[in-house]
């Protein structure tokens, strides 16, 4: 391990964008769905269904705190039909799955998503049992990052230091949070949606476009 980062003993990981490849999109199947999903439930044509969905993105953090907040949706009845994708476009990173098994302490995945979807995920990528814990959209009482509080749930759920925590993220604005509650973050630059919208040094330690490379980086040779 570098110097630099000797102090981490908790490694904090993104999903979606940030243990695959962003130019896997599989959030386009999920974005259809949405679409689907407010279509039905406004019974509205797509084009209104598509301004719905990015209007409450924008203005409540998720398209599902909008939901819940303005039309009473139950965020399992979302959940469940936004997760019904195929996942054919991932795959597993010999690469990540060599260096998260290499890394130090312990390793948490935080997303936005709920934690069915997730493991179906870390499993297609080879990951499933690389993780010490899940922190979802659910355990988060539906406060999606970047709310603050979700991060403070989180560390005081799993008894994390955020002082001797890393968080790993593609959009940059999600580690405004942890930067601010002590973490050190590292920004995966890797071309997603939005990634870059209010990205400020002065809550990214560590600017990267891929995760794999970078991990192995500052692990160096195994033989050594």
């Amino acid at each position: 391990m570098i110097p630099a980062l000797s102090h981490v003993d908790c490694w904090i990981f993104d999903l979606d964008n940030s243990l695959y490849p962003a130019s896997a999109n599989l959030f386009e199947l999920i974005d259809q769905r949405m679409a689907a999903f407010i279509q039905k439930l406004l019974e509205c044509g797509h084009d209104e269904a598509r301004r719905t969905q990015k209007l409450y993105f924008h203005e409540h953090g998720t398209t599902l705190a909008g939901l819940m907040a303005v039309n009473g949706v139950d965020p399992h009845t979302f959940l469940d039909f936004v997760h019904d994708i195929e996942l054919a476009r991932i795959s597993a990173d010999p690469a990540i799955v060599a260096a998260l098994d290499r890394l130090p302490g312990r390793k948490y995945v935080f997303t936005n998503g709920d934690e069915t979807y997730a493991r179906r995920v870390l499993d297609k990528l080879g990951l499933a049992n690389a993780f010490d814990g899940l922190h979802d959209i659910h355990a988060m009482a539906y406060l999606p990052k970047p709310d603050p509080r979700s991060y403070r749930t989180m560390c005081d759920r799993h008894a994390i230091d955020p002082n001797r925590a890393l968080f790993v993220e593609d959009m940059a604005r999600n580690l405004a949070p942890a930067k601010a509650l002590g973490m050190t973050t590292v920004w995966i630059d890797n071309g997603s949606e939005q990634a870059g919208s209010g990205a400020d040094p002065a809550f990214i330690d560590y600017r990267i476009a891929d995760i794999g490379a970078w991990l192995s980086e500052i692990l160096g040779d195994e033989s050594e």
